[in-house]
């Protein structure tokens, strides 16, 4: 392994943006994650960067496995590419309408921001 390895990425620690509860969606610049503990806004928080989670979404929208999913700024996830975060892809099929959908998290930023 190389000496300057640091750590895998699948967990970071980052300044959480605003207040933060377990399992809300934290985003950071480009990068994306899932709040591991509570945390108030500006203190260290751990976030995944990898895994699935059940995620809010947009209710309208039918997904189908492996289509893309944004994060819209707004604590949900959604299909729509305009001016949202790629932070991953559909893990299972979700009707419309429903609440929540499972995404696989890409674990990278994206290589495009439409944001």
């Amino acid at each position: 392994m190389a000496t300057n390895f640091t750590q895998n990425g699948s967990n970071i620690t980052v300044p959480a943006p605003s207040a933060v509860s377990s399992g809300d969606g934290v985003k950071v610049g480009v990068l994306f994650g899932i709040a591991s503990t509570d945390a108030e806004s500006g203190a260290d928080v751990v976030i995944a960067t990898e895994g699935v989670y059940e995620l809010p979404k947009t209710s309208a929208q039918a997904w189908t496995v492996g289509a893309a999913i944004y994060w819209t700024g707004s604590a949900a996830t959604t299909a729509t590419t305009a001016g949202n975060l790629l932070i991953g892809v559909a893990a299972a099929a979700a009707a419309n309408p429903s609440s929540t959908g499972l995404v696989r998290l890409n674990g990278a930023a994206p290589a495009a921001v439409t944001s």
